[in-house]
């Protein structure tokens, strides 16, 4: 029977992964390690591991000779040395696409929140306030411009939405040509050009050593001062001091932040200063159908590898061709939807 350990997790359920584990024939075992030590112990004989926030270093890897596959719960892969997997003929896998429309939703949800003032005016109308001067100025989604940072699965569906309400959409990709007419016609410019013209800048990029404190002091200072920056991405894309510089210097309008750099965000930390930050606890990934397609996913990628299959998502595909571990054949068939 093959051995499946959850490393550390703070779901309040894993009835989804035991009924995918269970048709498989597989054991899952729920921990939770505080430290890569317990991580250790607690994964010991374990063919494939579920991660959401741990650390999966060389060292890791290496005490845990058993091990063939790492499943990630989300997009982003940076808490795993992948190079160091591939080394080892471990599969790295993760879900993608999952929450493409539960983050593009929330994306276009905290612009406009941030743009119309809606928190604070919240606030205001609770502590007996009519008060319209805390906002203004307000202006119209029509013809104000809206920039996407990484026009991938989420950035283009966030550009979409965005267009739908009439907003001006562009957008930068490092894979894309400025100037080019692409993502779904959607114009593609300079990094340069979206962040002078844009009065909503919103992040969808993974966070990697080219990508990190992509928006720094420099960046934020070629902003307009009546826009708005949006990350649902990572919070090591922004240099975090700087946009609280830029903050309170009011060189930028407002920012609405779901990641952050330091997770929980400290109830002191600057960012919860300014009346025009909106804030939320890094769950723009979620929605009841997104929970459960995540879940199901992740565990059977790693089921799939394990069992000599291809599986549905993987991020080294070349350790597939490695002894032991050739896609012979069909994925696990996965029910998805809460």
């Amino acid at each position: 029977m093959m051995r499946i350990v959850i490393t550390e997790c703070d779901h309040d359920s894993f009835d989804a992964e035991h009924e995918v584990t269970g048709l498989a024939g597989a054991e899952l075992v729920l921990t939770q390690s505080r430290d890569a030590t317990e991580l250790v112990e607690n994964a010991a004989g374990a063919e494939g591991v579920l991660v959401q926030y741990a650390q999966i270093t060389a060292e890791v890897m290496d005490a845990l000779p058993a091990l063939r596959a790492i499943g990630r719960y989300g997009v982003g892969v940076d808490s795993v040395d992948v190079a160091a997997a591939t080394e080892r003929g471990i599969a790295v896998c993760n879900v993608p696409d999952y929450g493409t429309e539960a983050v593009s939703d929330h994306a276009v949800g905290m612009a406009l929140a941030a743009a119309r003032g809606i928190p604070r005016l919240d606030r205001g109308v609770r502590a007996g306030s009519f008060d319209l001067a805390v906002v203004r100025p307000l202006y119209q989604t029509r013809d104000r411009v809206f920039g996407v940072v990484g026009m991938g699965l989420i950035g283009t569906a966030t550009a979409r939405k965005a267009a739908g309400l009439g907003y001006e959409v562009i957008g930068y990709d490092v894979a894309a040509e400025p100037g080019a007419a692409t993502f779904h016609g959607f114009a593609s410019v300079s990094l340069d050009e979206l962040l002078e013209r844009s009065q909503v800048v919103s992040l969808h990029t993974p966070l990697t050593e080219g990508t990190r404190g992509m928006i720094g002091a420099a960046e934020l200072a070629r902003m307009r001062t009546d826009a708005i920056l949006v990350n649902t991405s990572r919070g090591g894309v922004v240099d975090t001091p700087a946009l609280v510089d830029a903050l309170a210097a009011g060189s930028i309008r407002a920012a609405a932040i779901d990641v952050h750099e330091q997770e929980p965000l400290p109830p002191d930390h600057p960012l919860t200063t300014f009346d025009s930050v909106v804030l939320t606890p890094h769950l723009a990934w979620y929605t009841e159908e997104s929970y459960d397609e995540l879940k199901r996913r992740t565990v059977a990628n790693v089921i799939d590898v394990v069992a000599g299959r291809a599986p549905r998502n993987i991020v080294n595909p070349e350790v597939l061709g490695a002894p032991g571990r050739n896609a012979t054949c069909a994925p696990v068939a996965v029910r998805t939807g809460a």
